[in-house]
């Protein structure tokens, strides 16, 4: 489908966040990208700036949280609710609202589970398992 590298991601958002900035047409994506982006305003100093954060290294283990990857999941996870696929997602999402009572919340708890999938998806180099996913979000409601 869509596979950007990390340069093309970054600059998918900064590129959004310019044009939201000068008034200019969004496409859907773009403006998909823009809610996320609305959402995080402690990123928006950060994509004023893009010379000096497009090629910057996050690294976890100084502290760092990704900003790009941080926003491209609320992407993914929104486009995943929108089909739900893996089937289950979006009934699983509407529990953590419940529980939750926050949206962005919510978000988060299941970014938390997709992160998890991932890196386990990575380390036992699998693909990933849906069910891995499910497991994380169904002990979060419970």
């Amino acid at each position: 489908m869509f596979n950007p590298s990390r340069e093309e991601a970054r600059q998918f958002f900064f590129d959004t966040w310019r044009k939201y900035r000068q008034r200019e047409m969004l496409s859907a994506m773009e403006n998909m990208a823009l809610e996320v982006i609305l959402l995080h305003p402690e990123y928006h100093a950060m994509l004023d700036d893009a010379e000096r954060h497009q090629t910057r290294d996050y690294l976890p283990e100084m502290g760092d949280t990704n900003p790009f990857l941080h926003m491209s999941m609320h992407i993914a996870i929104t486009e995943q609710l929108s089909i739900d696929q893996p089937p289950g997602i979006r009934q699983r999402f509407e529990c953590l609202l419940k529980s939750t009572g926050d949206e962005h919340d919510a978000m988060h708890q299941v970014m938390e589970c997709l992160a998890e999938m991932i890196w386990q998806a990575q380390r036992n180099q699998t693909g990933y398992d849906a069910s891995v996913y499910f497991e994380c979000l169904d002990r979060r409601k419970a």
